[in-house]
């Protein structure tokens, strides 16, 4: 009958840079692909050089070793009698593009150059590629030698073109082009084009998935139509996890879906549809003689067909319900897998964390427990590459985790820094969640240290700065608060180096940090101390939700002794200790609960407010709790505080992006960092304000 088609997609595991392996992983996908029985291959964008290049794009050699690996996966009999949709960048006219190059059997059928770029939260792409300007052109491209060599095409189609074959007609969106009010899938369903395909490098953001899947469905809930998405996975080399959900869809309906989260390097999705299923659906809903008055699409013809006509007896993939992480399972779940395409990818042979007995640090403890018992979870599976680089990681080729605690044991160190202002609450906590994650435990006491560094400045100017609890000014307070965090900065990076050294191991750890977004906002911490590390798992994510984290994982993972952590006060234990007990709080430190910092940092990055509008935004949301003036009086502190320490930002520590609000220096929120912390215009805009209403 010839109406029912198999088609694939894929999330792949994408390194910047790394071709071998990014060839390697192209081409178990279209194996999988076929073994399936799919006639059609779609992969992530720019999926052979890896979409995290940043100006790697700049380099010529880039794009060369990326026609090598056209080439080479032109040349693979895997390729053969399946169409191959593989993405990366070309240069046209001395105009670089990010495309697709959709091939078949050693001949290229089409590139098809991206029109809609992304250029908004962590995504530059205008910095490197132009988008494709001319909507339903198709002009001539010539190929480099080495392709034409193995074509024997000298030029061949490039622009915004659709692909027709014997039995249907295909069109591409790359990424953005989906999120995009005009998106190209409107006019190609009106121009007859029955499969959409979307290539992306789509990255994790807390409560997003659904975004994505509703954007999918509604596609062809309107004209109908198959739509295939293909996402890369995993951590690339950069701040983003990029979390899969490869997917197809038909009619308004999911028939197949990938994991958001997972150690699998490659995972493909396939599905067989019924053509005729779009045919009668549009048959009832589309008039497109009466809607479409562009210029039709350049259909490529290829002498292919997608379906046999043999099919009657071929099933058909029937909807599914798609289930969503809660906020809780994601912070689990993706910071995890990034941690571990970290490690794996560095060479190092472990983490070593300052716990603290707190909030944040046990967050990313219980973070490194997730990732352990993700990795058992995909052996026991059968993963054979999360096996052998666990091996190579631990140093021993016949080990094999059994056990989350045991593996945590092996990849994890942590070490209580204690002074004399440490409690003993907090000391236990800490040891007591260690014994239960399985972590090598470390107790070191810094106050020798914290002497030495003062008896040396006393040296040099005959003082000695004390607490304010003890007679001293606000300055010593601070500059005896920061020492103590700067130290545990040194001696952190000290253990990673030398603590396996000192036990006969090789191998160096990473230094993993437990700032959360709400203090990097406010500049809640020393710069330079313990926030100062390798990577921090928790860095975009706020501390309410670490709490919700939290317990998530005592019901989870039974870890019991976060029930003492979450019922403690959030505190620094910086300042004497009075009777023994803590009296400093970071809630009293900062002037504002970390509740209100959240409403405070989605205001400001999400809504774009400054000063004056947040104020006006929360004198009707807080009106239940605080008067104009006491408003005014917060808005004014958190901007004052965020102003003057926004410096701090410029050299936080490299986090997992999980928040859109979050404050990253480097690529996501760009501003200032020398400001006029007066804000004296602005400020009097509020006083008028608040003078008016009381």
């Amino acid at each position: 009958m010839g109406r029912k088609v198999t088609l694939a997609t894929c999330s792949l595991n994408q390194w910047a840079l790394d071709f071998e392996g990014n060839l390697t992983r192209i081409l178990k996908s279209i194996e999988i692909a076929k073994q399936r029985g799919a006639k059609y291959r779609l992969g992530p964008e720019l999926e052979i050089c890896g979409y995290g290049c940043a100006d790697h794009f700049y380099e010529s050699d880039t794009l060369l070793h990326c026609f090598q690996v056209l080439k080479s996966l032109m040349e693979s009999p895997l390729t053969q009698d399946i169409i191959c949709d593989v993405g990366m960048p070309v240069m046209h006219h001395n105009v670089r593009y990010n495309c697709r190059v959709i091939f078949l059997n050693k001949k290229i059928l089409l590139i098809r150059p991206k029109m809609l770029l992304a250029n908004y939260g962590n995504n530059r792409e205008f910095r490197w590629f132009s988008p494709w300007s001319r909507p339903r052109y198709v002009e001539e491209y010539f190929l480099p030698r080495m392709i034409q060599d193995l074509t024997g095409q000298t030029t061949v189609p490039f622009g915004d073109g659709v692909l027709s074959t014997k039995d249907t007609c295909l069109g591409s969106e790359i990424c953005a082009e989906l999120w995009n009010p005009r998106s190209p899938h409107v006019d190609m369903g009106l121009d007859g084009i029955e499969i959409f395909t979307n290539s992306s490098a789509s990255y994790h953001e807390l409560r997003k998935a659904d975004h994505r899947v509703n954007l999918i469905k509604s596609a062809t809930t309107k004209s109908g139509g198959i739509y295939l998405f293909a996402n890369q996975k995993g951590c690339d080399g950069d701040r983003l996890y990029y979390d899969g959900c490869a997917m197809i869809a038909i009619n308004g309906d999911i028939v197949a879906r990938g994991a958001q989260f997972s150690l699998e390097d490659v995972e493909v999705v396939t599905a067989t549809l019924d053509l005729e299923d779009v045919r009668s659906y549009r048959g009832e809903r589309c008039h497109p003689h009466m809607e479409y008055e562009h210029k039709p699409y350049t259909r490529i013809k290829t002498d292919f067909s997608l379906s046999d006509c043999d099919d009657r007896c071929l099933p058909t993939h029937q909807p599914v319900e798609w289930i969503f992480h809660t906020p809780e399972e994601e912070i689990s779940l993706g910071p995890a897998c990034w941690l571990w395409d970290y490690l794996r990818r560095s060479g190092q042979a472990g983490f070593l964390l300052p716990l603290s007995g707190g909030v944040d640090s046990s967050s990313t403890a219980c973070i490194v427990y997730s990732m352990c018992v993700q990795i058992c979870q995909a052996i026991k599976d059968g993963n054979s590459q999360v096996l052998e680089d666990v091996q190579r990681v631990v140093n021993d080729s016949s080990y094999r985790p059994e056990d989350p605690r045991e593996l945590c044991g092996h990849l994890f160190t942590t070490c209580y820094m204690a002074s004399e202002n440490s409690s003993e609450d907090t000391r236990n906590r800490a040891k007591d969640l260690a014994a239960q994650i399985g972590s090598n435990h470390l107790n070191i006491n810094i106050d020798m240290a914290v002497k030495g560094m003062l008896g040396i400045f006393s040296m040099v100017t005959g003082k000695w700065p004390q607490f304010c609890a003890n007679g001293g000014s606000a300055r010593e307070n601070l500059a005896l608060q920061n020492v103590q965090a700067r130290i545990r900065m040194i001696l952190a990076y000290l253990f990673a180096q030398l603590c396996l050294w000192a036990q006969g191991k090789p191998g160096g750890l990473l230094v993993l940090g437990s700032a959360n977004v709400d203090e990097s906002l406010t500049g809640y911490f020393t710069k330079y101390d313990c926030s100062s590390a390798d990577i921090n798992p928790i860095g975009g994510v706020s501390k309410m939700d670490l709490k919700c984290f939290l317990q998530y994982c005592v019901k989870s993972f039974q870890l019991t002794a976060l029930i003492g952590i979450l019922d403690a006060p959030p505190t620094a234990e910086l300042e004497p200790l009075t009777d023994g007990k803590v009296v400093q709080t970071d809630e009293a430190d900062m002037g504002m609960t970390y509740s209100e910092l959240s409403v405070i940092g989605r205001l400001r990055k999400i809504s774009k407010c400054g000063p004056y509008s947040m104020f006006c935004k929360l004198i009707h949301s807080w009106k239940e709790t605080f008067s104009p003036s006491q408003v005014a009086t917060k808005v004014k502190h958190f901007f004052r505080m965020y102003s003057i320490n926004r410096h701090k930002m410029t050299t936080v520590t490299p986090s997992y992006h999980a928040e859109n609000y979050s404050p990253d220096d480097n690529r996501f929120d760009l501003r200032p960092f020398l400001y006029n912390t007066q804000w004296a215009w602005q400020f009097r805009c509020i006083d008028n304000e608040v003078a008016m209403m009381e």
